[in-house]
């Protein structure tokens, strides 16, 4: 079994209530792969639920500890098909997904999304929808993200399967996109200009925390059909909680200087600048914090109590996020989730190309290094340890993709030592992993066409052969520009990357 951290799931509390027929219950989870899902699974397999995820690539859900161990059907929230196959025979279906990135049609999607699935779930007699909302203000304007949640709770409410809404604020745990921007901001700024909602008060939650609920919520009465408020123990205001950051992490505290004239839209491109937020994600973070978000009541203790030991607070959240990170023992990441718009479908087999434009750098060599050697090198690219070559030729580029709205390398990489498909990596996702052997990237940064990265390694005659491959599918015109534009600086980039990493893999001791 998975090793995970309290609540594990297999608190008498919150351990799963059999069927009729002794059976064990079925769990179907939407958005599985994501920072929340991927920690709710292994909880629920420990609870004792039989686990379905609903995923758009299996081999992503595949590279999680617990992919060999859950049901899993290929689609997403808004094909009709693949939800009416999902939520076949569950007893309670946890929707987890919102477009927190999804550009400007992000409520359309969510709306179509909502309505699929309570559609399909009422039609299957889905025992319970448990959804994880967003903490608000009531009477007041909400940022169009927050709305959208709102209204999904509703159809989920309006849908005729009991529901349970849980609404969350500000969640922080190791890997949590609130909690990075917290822990850069105050890292990077040792003064802070910030917007007037600084001085909101809202109420953080631990991720360990959200768990609980969620795992509780799968045991309420079946008459329940309600939204309830979710929370830690303490309310703060957003600068408290940037010092209370720098307290535990061995920092000064910040001086904050709210400024009136900082609009969520600058403070978002703010925030993108100085941190590996990027601006898509950032902007509803920052949106969210326009309103004081406190608890209206504690309805929710009468439907699922609190942890035995009480709610975690939020200095103790950060303490324990910061030994995580320290660690490089990060369960799930905000970085897991996927970038709307950019690409996904795999690279395409070599025959495929026929009649294509496609370009492409091909660099081989070879090493005395072992071909073990040679794969640690390229299992732990990117990151702290960067891209082995012209580094400040990539620090450009990823500046250059932050200021239109990309991710840029910020972002950075999940753990220091581990690699899994799906995992972000810098601006590239992790595509096609084979252990020993080939790591394929998928490019996620804004270019004008399609960019795959692929490294690979075997052994050779007295020690190894290195093969790198980077793969360029132009759109248009100004995908052909983009390509001659960049030309001359591959002689530098990728054929360093090739000298650094052999370079380095035979500086390697013997393993």
């Amino acid at each position: 079994m998975e090793d995970v951290s309290a609540p594990t799931g297999r608190e008498p509390a919150l351990a799963a209530a059999a069927r009729a027929d002794g059976s064990p219950p079925r769990a179907l989870v939407l958005g599985a792969t994501g920072y929340i899902g991927g920690r709710l699974v292994p909880r629920l397999l420990a609870a004792g639920y039989d686990v379905r995820v609903l995923v758009r690539d299996p081999v992503r859900a595949a590279a999680f500890p617990w992919g060999d161990r859950v049901e899993v059907v290929r689609g997403d929230a808004t094909d009709e098909a693949s939800v009416a196959d999902a939520v076949r025979d569950v007893d309670v279906l946890y929707y987890l997904v919102h477009s927190m990135s999804g550009g400007k049609d992000f409520r359309d999607a969510d709306r179509r999304a909502a309505e699929t699935v309570a559609r399909a779930a009422a039609k299957a007699h889905v025992g319970r929808i448990v959804y994880l909302g967003g903490l608000h203000p009531e009477g007041v304007p909400l940022s169009p993200h927050l709305r959208s949640r709102v209204e999904v709770g509703r159809m989920f409410l309006d849908s005729g399967v009991p529901t349970l809404v849980l609404q969350a604020g500000v969640v922080i745990g190791s890997g949590s996109a609130s909690f990075e921007m917290v822990r850069h901001l105050t890292e990077v700024l040792p003064y802070m200009p910030a917007p007037k909602w600084v001085r909101n008060r809202i109420q953080p939650i631990a991720v360990r925390d959200v768990l609980h609920y969620l795992l509780g919520a799968a045991r309420v009465p079946a008459d329940v059909n309600r939204a309830v408020d979710i929370g830690g123990p303490d309310v703060l205001r957003y600068g408290q909680m940037m010092n209370g950051y720098a307290v535990e992490a061995g920092l000064r505290q910040r001086p904050i200087a709210a400024l009136p004239v900082l609009t969520p839209r600058l403070a978002s491109h703010w925030v993108n600048l100085v941190t590996p937020i990027p601006r898509s994600i950032a902007r509803p973070l920052v949106e969210s914090l326009q309103n004081e978000c406190i608890m209206k009541d504690h309805d929710v203790d009468a439907l699922i109590p609190p942890p035995a030991d009480g709610l975690m607070p939020y200095r103790t959240a950060v303490r324990l996020a910061l030994r995580r990170v320290e660690a490089d023992a990060i369960e799930t990441s905000w970085q897991d989730s996927e970038v709307m718009g950019a690409p996904s479908d795999p690279l395409p087999n070599d025959p495929d190309w026929a009649g294509r434009v496609v370009f492409t750098d091909v660099r081989s060599t070879h090493t005395s290094a072992s071909p073990d050697a040679l794969w640690r090198v390229i299992v732990g690219i990117g990151g702290e340890n960067g891209w082995y070559s012209s580094p400040v030729l990539w620090a450009i580029r990823g500046w250059m993709d932050r200021l239109v709205g990309g991710i840029g390398l910020a972002r950075g990489r999940r753990s220091r030592d581990r690699l899994a498909v799906g995992d972000a990596l810098d601006f590239w996702r992790v595509e096609a992993l084979e252990p020993g052997r080939m790591l394929r990237l998928r490019a996620e940064m804004k270019v004008p066409g399609l960019a795959w990265l692929e490294l690979r390694a075997s052994a050779d005659e007295g020690g190894s052969r290195y093969d790198q491959r980077a793969v360029f599918f132009p759109r248009g015109l100004a995908g052909r520009l983009y390509w001659l534009a960049v030309l001359p600086f591959h002689g530098f980039i990728f054929a360093g990357m090739a000298r650094r990493i052999t370079a380095t893999a035979e500086s390697l001791p013997s393993a």
